[in-house]
C-alpha cells in the first residue's frame, strides 16, 4: 500500500529541518511538494530528516530538491545510498548546459558547402550513368531473349499508372482547355477575331498541355511510386535478397515499370488531347457561340493532325525520364525512413524538372524544323 506523501517543517538552533514522512514516489506525492515549496519560502539553508521517509524515486527527489529551491545539495541525502545517487543525477540534470556561441559563416565554410556541393553533384551524375548503363544491359538481354520479360508485373505497372491515372488525367485537361478557351475568348474580342480561338485551343491543348500535364501528374504519381515501392524493398534487404538467389534486380523491377510506362503514356496522351478539346469546345459554344460543327470543322481544317504527332514524339522520352528517375531514386534509397522520404521528394522534383527541360528542347528542334 502506498502512502502519502507527508513533511514537517521545524526551526532550531542549526537552522530549518525538513522532516519527510510517507513514500515521495511518483505515485504518492501529490501536492505535497508544492505546499514543501511555499512553507520553506523565505527559509535559509535547509537540513533534511529521512528517518521517516518510505519509499522516494527521481519524481520525489525532484520535489523535494524544487521545494527547497537549491538550498539542499545531493549531500543532504548521504543517509541513502540510494538517495544520493538519484539526488546526484537529479541535480546534475537541473544543471544548465552551456552551449558553445554560434560562429558567424566564415568564406571556409562556404567554400567547403560549395565543394562537398559539387562532388555530390558528380557522384550523382555517375551513378546515374551506371544506372542508365545497367538498364540499357538488361534491354539488350530481353532484346536477345523476350521470354525473359515479366509480364505480370509489366501489366501490373500499366494498370496503376496507366489506366488508374485516366480520370485524373481527364479532368486536369478538360479544365486546362477551358482555361485557355477562357483566356482566347477574352483576348481574341478585343481585336475581334474570337474566331480564331479555335486555332489557339487547338494548338495549345493538341501540341502542349496534352502532353506537359500528363507527364506532370505521371511525374507525382509514378516516380514518386516507383522511388516508394523500390525504396521499401532496398530498406528491408529485399533486394540484397533478390541478388543472392541470381535475380537481377533492374530485370526484374525496373525494366517492367519502364517498359510499362513508355507503353501506357501515349494512351493517356490521347485522352488528355480529347478531353482538353472537348474542355475548349465548351467554352468556345457557351462565351463565343462557336457551334461544335463549326468548331470541329475548323480544327480539321486548320489545326489539323501535326501538332499531336509532335506531342506523341515527346512521349516516348518523358516516359522514358520518369521511370528511369523514379527507379533510379528508388534504387538509391538507404536504410532508414528519412532516406525514402528525401528520395522520393527527390525522384518527383527531378521529373518535372526533365519534362519542362525535355520540352523546351523539343519546341527549340522543332522550331528549328520549322514545324
Amino acid at each position: 500500500m502506498v502512502g502519502t506523501a507527508k513533511f514537517n517543517v521545524q526551526r532550531n538552533d542549526q537552522g530549518w529541518v525538513a522532516q519527510l514522512s510517507g513514500d515521495w514516489t511518483a505515485v504518492g506525492l501529490g501536492q505535497a511538494g508544492v505546499k514543501l515549496h511555499d512553507a520553506l519560502r523565505g527559509a535559509g539553508s535547509v537540513s533534511l530528516d529521512l528517518s521517516a521517509l518510505g519509499q522516494c524515486d527521481t519524481a520525489g527527489v525532484l520535489a523535494i530538491v524544487r521545494a527547497a529551491d537549491g538550498k539542499v545539495d545531493e549531500t543532504a541525502f548521504a543517509a541513502s545510498p540510494g538517495l544520493e545517487r538519484l539526488a546526484t543525477l537529479v541535480t546534475h540534470s537541473l544543471r544548465p548546459v552551456a552551449t558553445p556561441p554560434r560562429r558567424p559563416h566564415s568564406i571556409e565554410e562556404l567554400l567547403d558547402r560549395l565543394g562537398r556541393g559539387l562532388v555530390n553533384a558528380g557522384v550523382d551524375a555517375f551513378h546515374t550513368m551506371a544506372f542508365v548503363g545497367h538498364l540499357l544491359v538488361v534491354i539488350s538481354r530481353v532484346l536477345r531473349d523476350p521470354r525473359r520479360i515479366r509480364w505480370a508485373p509489366f501489366f501490373s505497372v500499366m494498370e496503376r499508372s496507366g489506366l488508374d491515372a485516366i480520370p485524373i488525367v481527364m479532368i486536369t485537361t478538360f479544365f486546362i482547355g477551358a482555361v485557355v478557351g477562357f483566356l482566347g475568348a477574352d483576348e481574341l474580342a478585343r481585336f475581334g477575331a474570337q474566331v480564331f480561338a479555335v486555332e489557339l485551343i487547338g494548338v495549345a491543348v493538341t501540341r502542349e498541355f496534352n502532353v506537359v500535364i500528363t507527364a506532370v501528374l505521371l511525374a507525382g504519381r509514378s516516380a514518386s511510386s516507383f522511388a516508394a515501392e523500390i525504396g521499401a524493398m532496398k530498406m528491408n534487404q529485399e533486394i540484397d535478397a533478390m541478388q543472392t538467389m541470381g535475380v537481377d534486380p533492374y530485370e526484374a523491377l525496373v525494366l517492367p515499370r519502364f517498359m510499362a510506362l513508355v507503353t501506357i503514356m501515349p494512351l493517356l496522351v490521347f485522352v488528355a488531347t480529347v478531353a482538353g478539346l472537348i474542355g475548349g469546345l465548351l467554352i468556345a459554344w457557351w462565351v463565343l457561340g462557336i457551334s461544335p460543327a463549326f468548331f470541329v470543322q475548323r480544327m480539321v481544317d486548320d489545326v489539323g493532325a501535326t501538332h499531336f504527332w509532335i506531342a506523341l514524339s515527346k512521349v516516348p522520352v518523358m516516359a522514358a525520364f520518369i521511370a528511369g528517375i523514379g527507379c533510379r531514386q528508388g534504387m538509391e534509397v538507404g536504410g532508414d525512413v528519412e532516406s525514402l522520404g528525401r528520395r522520393v521528394t527527390t525522384a518527383v522534383v527531378h521529373a518535372i524538372f526533365s519534362i519542362i527541360l525535355i520540352d523546351a528542347l523539343f519546341a527549340l528542334l522543332y522550331m528549328k524544323l520549322n514545324t
